[in-house]
């Protein structure tokens, strides 16, 4: 998935359903920890890739959070 479709997907969810992802995400890096421990290459991939999204779901719930707050 494109950068900008991925952010645009998130953009649309409701403010639970982000905490749910970014908490999916999260279980998700605990695993590829020891993928990565145990020399899965592909692991490294993933990994970068879930890293960026969890960020990118963070600042759009700090965003809405600063909005809320005006």
């Amino acid at each position: 998935m494109k950068r900008r479709e991925e952010v645009d997907k998130y953009r649309d969810l409701p403010d639970d359903d982000l905490h749910i992802e970014a908490a999916r995400l999260k279980e998700s890096l605990f695993r590829l920890n020891f993928k990565l421990a145990l020399g899965e290459v592909d692991a490294i991939k993933k990994m970068r890739r879930e890293k960026k999204s969890l960020a990118r779901i963070r600042t759009l719930v700090r965003e809405r959070e600063i909005q809320a707050s005006k």
